[in-house]
């Protein structure tokens, strides 16, 4: 099993003359991330389409074992609520993903705060994700005019893709819910925030996916040892239950989030990068 830990998000100017030297140039702080972490979660992939351009520049400033794990549009989370994607989604796959190749890594989709779809409508949606490049290639041929250049055509069509799901409602998580989620191994993320209650379920999953944004004051506070030891327990959890392990840091406002997860690969004795 492998353990993958990183950052939600690299594109901080905060984190100049910390984590980033202070004469790096800004177009070269995603190659400094993969000198030291494994993945990062992209977001720019949740706020809007991306080009294959922007994807085919990212993967080639990180080394070939890097992964990318990509937040799903919110087009299609927050406001479709995920029915009625078909378009949709073909328009997310079309607009660069497969560019990434290998590098692709999950895709999160985030659900809003409050909003609960029926078990019905997240099995509709979860029915229609492509689990391998090609599926993902099929889909996205079904693109309309919103996609300027799409990229319809994977590297490797068996190169599967693993979906999870993050929630912030305990109605999204009923037993028909899970049972949902159990039928289609999609991933619950474990998500820590002092704002929102942790979900945590074996959705029989072959990976296990943990954001951690900082509490009690989300974004914000960083964790001590005392804390990262707790996930470094969580994470040996996942992995004697035989599940892939990815995770990312998202308490970024206060410089917090490269130092621990640095730490926490530490304390999990993961051999450190020598890039």
């Amino acid at each position: 099993m492998s353990v993958r830990i990183g950052l939600s998000g690299w594109q901080y100017d905060s984190w100049r003359g910390d984590f980033y030297p202070a004469g790096l140039a800004k177009r070269r702080w995603l190659e400094h991330v993969g000198t030291q972490f494994t993945t990062v979660e992209v977001n720019g992939s949740f706020s809007a389409l991306q080009r294959p351009s922007r994807y085919r520049s990212w993967r080639a400033v990180v080394p070939a074992d890097f992964r990318f794990a990509l937040k799903g549009g919110r087009y299609l989370t927050h406001m479709l609520r995920l029915r009625n994607v078909d378009t949709a989604l073909a328009n997310f796959f079309a607009s660069g993903p497969l560019e990434l190749g290998p590098t692709l890594g999950p895709v999160l989709w985030q659900l809003p705060e409050h909003v609960a779809p029926t078990p019905e409508v997240l099995d509709a949606f979860l029915a229609l994700l492509p689990r391998t490049h090609g599926a993902a290639a099929a889909l996205a041929a079904g693109h309309d005019a919103k996609v300027v250049e799409p990229s319809t055509t994977a590297e490797d069509p068996a190169l599967p893709i693993h979906h999870v799901l993050e929630v912030r409602s305990p109605d999204a998580v009923t037993p028909d819910h899970r049972a949902v989620l159990r039928a289609h191994r999609t991933a619950l993320v474990d998500s820590h925030a002092g704002d929102f209650p942790r979900f945590v379920d074996d959705t029989d999953a072959p990976l296990a996916y943990l954001r951690l944004h900082g509490a009690p004051h989300t974004y914000h506070d960083g964790y001590g040892r005392e804390a990262l030891v707790g996930w470094a327990d969580t994470v040996r959890h996942h992995v004697s239950a035989g599940r892939d392990v990815w995770v990312y840091f998202d308490n970024d406002a206060e410089r917090h989030a490269p130092w621990d997860a640095l730490e926490l690969g530490r304390l999990l004795g993961l051999p450190p990068l020598r890039r």
